[in-house]
């Protein structure tokens, strides 16, 4: 089983070299993220959003590190991603002006305010692998799917998602942005971006996505059914720097 993953991996590593006339490797060496879901107070949905909509033009001006910023929501939950130079960038963001808007204004807009709304649910992550954005202010949807590898498999799981951005690059051009995530030893995380909703039904019939179901049994905790579309969150962008 274990030459069986290797040799799918070979594969990928095959089709990622052949696709550097098009794409480039490691647009996003050294970067970080992080991703925060944030469930908004009752009867405050649709104020949350506007604070997180109005904060984009704040990042462009205070947060020169933030290389991206996106506010998002779907129903009640409203979230931030966002792609940081360095690690020291994504320190200055945390301590910058918009974390302290809203810090300051947790209490009324989170469901469990600052602490328990904001900071428990941040999961800051290391890039592994992206496709540089296009066309990035015409999105208009996105998803992040938080994947945890079987035991084990953490190197070969990277190593998938490492190798897959050229690929995406290549091959799904109504992907706007994607990047693959590496959270901690053993969680990783993919965040991309579309135009609409054909852009998201085309990546999910993809070769990146076909790959990642073909190798999910032996390298994803869950498999796919359990360890993939379970934790699929798709989100409407509300705003975008």
């Amino acid at each position: 089983m274990k030459t069986h993953i290797l040799i799918a991996l070979t594969a990928i590593a095959l089709i990622a070299t052949s696709t550097t006339s098009h794409a480039q490797e490691n647009v996003m060496d050294n970067y970080t993220a992080s991703y925060i879901t944030m469930p908004a107070a009752d009867g405050q949905t649709e104020a949350f959003a506007r604070f997180l909509a109005s904060a984009a033009p704040l990042v462009k001006k205070t947060e020169p590190g933030t290389d991206l910023w996106f506010a998002l929501q779907d129903h009640d939950t409203l979230a931030i991603f966002d792609i940081f130079v360095d690690e020291a960038a994504r320190n200055a963001h945390f301590s910058g002006v918009v974390a302290g808007a809203l810090n300051k204004n947790a209490d009324a807009l989170v469901a469990g305010g600052w602490d328990a709304g904001v900071v428990a649910n941040i999961y800051n992550s290391d890039v592994l692998s992206a496709k540089a954005p296009v066309d990035l202010y015409s999105a208009t949807t996105a998803t992040y799917i938080a994947i945890e590898a079987a035991p084990g498999k953490a190197d070969e799981l990277a190593a998938l998602l490492t190798a897959a951005g050229p690929i995406v690059a290549e091959t799904e051009p109504k992907t706007l942005f994607w990047v693959a995530l590496q959270i901690d030893e053993n969680n990783f995380a993919i965040y991309d971006i579309f135009a609409d909703n054909s852009g998201r039904e085309a990546h999910f019939a993809g070769q990146v996505a076909g790959l990642l179901n073909a190798q999910a049994s032996e390298l994803v905790k869950g498999g796919w059914d359990d360890g993939v579309v379970t934790n699929v969150s798709n989100y409407e962008i509300l705003a975008i720097n």
